[in-house]
Order: C-alpha cells, then structure tokens, then sequence
C-alpha cells in the first residue's frame, strides 16, 4: 500500500470513529431530559452539571437505559441470574409495551414518563401497568451499588434521624412497609409536598408519582418486592430478601434525589 493509500484510510477511518461518536452522543442526549418545570416534586438539573454524572436529577425516558453494573455486581445478596433475568426480560417488557402504548395513545416519548404518571388516570391500564413498571425500574437499578452500601450522611442523614429516630428504626418501618404489601408491589422513601420523609407502599406497578395513587410524593428510592427480584434465590423469605437488600443501597444517589427535592 502506497503512503497515499494509507493517509486516505486514516482520513476515512478518522472520519467514521468521529461519525459513530458523534451518532452515540446524540443518543444519549436524547434520553436524558429534566423535570417539567410546572411538576411539584421536580428537582432541576443543574446547568453546570454533566448528565451523565447526575442520574439522580435526570427525567425518566420511555426507552430502557443500559445498567449502571454488571449482573454479577450485587452478588452475594442479589445473583447474577435473577439480575439478568429481571432486566433483560421484565423490565425489558415494560420497557417495549410503554413504547407499544405511547404510540397507540398518541404520547410523545421525547417528553419525560414523570408528566404521564402524574395524569395516569387519563390514560389506559396498559400504560398504567407498563409506564409504572419502567419508571418503577429504571429508578431501582440506581438505587442500588455493589456492597457495601455504607450509610447516609449529611442531610440526608439528619433528617432520617429527626423523621425516625434513628437508622434502625427507619429501616425497620421500611422493612415493614415491603414485608406488609399485600401481593406484589414496591416500598418507597419519598419526600412529600410539604418537604417531608414518608415510608409507604404501592401494589402492582403503581409508584407515588401517580395521580391514582393513595401514597404520594417524590421517590428517593424504591425496592421492588415483586416475586420475580428474589425468589431464585429467597424463595418465599420475603424478609431476608429486604434484609439483605440494604447492603446494597446506593445512598449517594438517594442523598442527591433529597438534596435537590428540598431545594
């Protein structure tokens, strides 16, 4: 090959490795969007924050982002299949049937899922079930982080102890708010209207953002207690599942969502 030939494949594989980035960039831009203005319990992403190092402040888009980690990285305390399996293929399916329904309901999915839960009554079961499902996930994945998970600090920190007393006790309520949920369903930690911590539980797929929903507010983190996160490995133990679930939560990103709901 002639030093000709080789300075023109440089040129066109520089040209194609800028192409593809910039392809992939634009992509991921269009997932990440911030809370509507007008929403009560939206926090606002930072202008002089990159996206991509604040999932905590990102709108929710109709189109199932990639995990934070590898299926292998919350083991022991949650394997490597069931993490496989929940993704690829229950959260995968809301994922594709929020799409499905979107489109036969004429919801622009430039927009954030947030404004659809917030008038889901507007709107058929099918989008309830699945716009909950994905949103109920796509906040799950980011609640959690290889062990171990530490404890809260700062605010966040503060204002469990002053809601709860202390951190035993709120762990216990909360553990009781999933080992309580009649069926399948999520336990939440939300800030309410009023700027205050609230433990609670949705059945199904429903979450408190939710016009529907008995139990409101903004969600710091929720745990999904759906038969299909546990039971390869738990089986029937709902409790030891939750137990062993707080060895994984990942409380800096829980602490971002808090900072900036009490803005």
């Amino acid at each position: 090959m002639s030093v000709q030939d080789s300075n023109k494949n440089s040129r066109r594989n520089f040209i194609e490795t800028t192409a593809k980035a910039a392809m992939v960039t634009a992509v991921t831009a269009s997932h990440l969007s911030v809370f509507a203005s007008n929403n009560k319990f939206a926090p606002v992403l930072p202008t002089n924050v990159a996206p991509n190092t604040s999932p905590a402040f990102i709108g929710t888009s109709f189109t199932q982002l990639p995990l934070p980690y590898a299926y292998t990285a919350l083991e022991p305390f949650i394997d490597a299949l069931t993490m496989e399996i929940h993704y690829s293929k229950h959260a995968a399916g809301y994922a594709k049937n929020v799409q499905d329904a979107a489109a036969a309901e004429n919801v622009n999915t430039n927009s954030n899922l947030e404004e659809v839960l917030q008038k889901i009554s507007s709107y058929s079961t099918k989008m309830r079930n699945n716009a909950g499902g994905h949103y109920n996930h796509e906040l799950f994945w980011n609640c959690m982080k290889a062990a171990p998970a530490g404890v809260p600090s700062g605010v966040l920190a503060a204002a469990i102890n002053n809601s709860y007393g202390s951190m035993d006790a709120f762990k216990t309520q909360f553990a009781d708010a999933a080992k309580n949920r009649f069926g399948s369903g999520w336990a939440w930690l939300v800030v309410t209207a009023d700027k205050k911590l609230a433990i609670g539980s949705t059945p199904n797929q429903d979450n408190p953002l939710m016009d529907v929903s008995a139990f409101k507010g903004f969600p710091l983190m929720g745990l999904d207690i759906w038969e299909h996160a546990y039971y390869l490995k738990y089986q029937n133990k709902r409790a030891d599942y939750i137990t062993a679930w707080f060895n994984l939560v990942n409380w800096d990103f829980v602490a971002a969502r808090f900072e900036k709901a009490m803005q």
